[in-house]
């Protein structure tokens, strides 16, 4: 049976091709209600189907966009991808996700399968060891937009928490309660991922301003799988801290693995709290103080800039680093 074609459907309507046109691409501006239900039941009746291949080529863009997380485990990182596709949906621009496991070589193959893909742009948590690529993306025009952390020298939006001001909340409430040895541990610093390092500063910052004495030995950055080894020789100390910052969620699960497997109690044995509210935080035993990061917004925010940049409503070559505010939700663990 022949597939039917937008001719068929502007004879069925008794409309011109280019009103079809207009209809399926959106723009109603100057088109009756009436003549816009007449092409919507003749689609309809027809079954017809959109050619997404030919207006792509037409079009010369494809309506789909690429977005590369660092590490798809991280609960920020699944609602930040929920928050660009909602948008997406909105825009009628598809979404493809990969997960580069803060792997500069999957990163970088990730890009350049996308970029044959022809994507029309793209939503990076960016490695940081891929600067010339990024730099390559811009030169060709490329919209590109950063989510969580900064890349020296790449100038592109870039959309992420207020660390020093998590950092701030989260020290100001150990203090109301009476803390004054607080330790913080975040995964690896190694790769000067962003937000694990602005924490750790602003730790170090915040506590000397507050004239708090602190030993290294109440800052670690470690790999995942050593955070519950590190934590049980923190507390170990011969004045072990009362109160741990978590600096993001995976290190807060490896912390509450350690509480189960040593049978510690919180606040008893140390207070806690984690950067991000990850979802069982008011569900734990007892529940979880948090600093939760307005992800959603971020994430709707990013994505409406990089579509605006694909169709050209705003400047490519501009940049900005947008930072949202954090929020601290009390609950018993401080």
């Amino acid at each position: 049976m022949k597939r039917p074609t937008m001719a068929d459907v502007a004879r069925h309507a008794n409309v011109s091709k280019s009103t079809v046109s207009q209809y399926l691409n959106k723009r109603y501006h100057y088109m009756g209600e009436e003549t816009k239900l007449r092409i919507e039941k003749a689609i309809q009746t027809l079954g017809y189907e959109a050619n997404v291949l030919a207006r792509s080529l037409k079009q010369k863009k494809t309506s789909t966009i690429g977005v590369i997380v660092a590490n798809i485990l991280h609960v920020f990182s699944t609602q930040i991808i929920r928050a660009i596709e909602d948008v997406c949906h909105e825009h009628d621009f598809h979404v493809i996700v990969c997960n580069a496991d803060d792997d500069p070589a999957k990163e970088k193959k990730y890009i350049q399968m996308l970029r044959a893909k022809q994507v029309d742009g793209f939503i990076v948590f960016p490695t940081g060891e891929n600067k010339a690529l990024y730099e390559d993306l811009l030169q060709e025009d490329y919209p590109l937009i950063f989510i969580d952390r900064l890349v020296e020298g790449v100038a592109v939006d870039a959309f992420l928490l207020d660390n020093h001001a998590a950092v701030q909340l989260a020290v100001d409430h150990f203090l109301s309660k009476g803390h004054e040895r607080i330790g913080i541990i975040t995964t690896s610093l190694i790769h000067h991922v962003t937000p694990r390092v602005e924490r750790m500063d602003a730790f170090g910052e915040i506590l000397k301003h507050q004239a708090i004495t602190f030993g290294r030995a109440y800052q670690r950055g470690l790999e995942t799988r050593d955070i519950k080894a590190g934590l049980m020789e923190m507390l170990a100390l011969e004045e072990p801290p009362t109160a741990i910052l978590a600096g993001n969620d995976l290190a807060l699960i490896e912390i509450l693995k350690a509480v189960k497997a040593y049978k510690l109690r919180i606040p008893e044995d140390f207070a806690l709290i984690g950067i991000d509210d990850i979802p069982f935080a008011g569900l734990f035993d007892p529940p979880l103080t948090t600093i939760a990061q307005p992800t959603f917004r971020m994430g709707k925010e990013a994505a409406d800039l990089l579509i605006h940049k694909i169709n050209g409503v705003e400047d490519l070559k501009s940049s900005q680093i947008h930072r949202f505010p954090p929020r601290l939700i009390q609950r018993a663990s401080c």
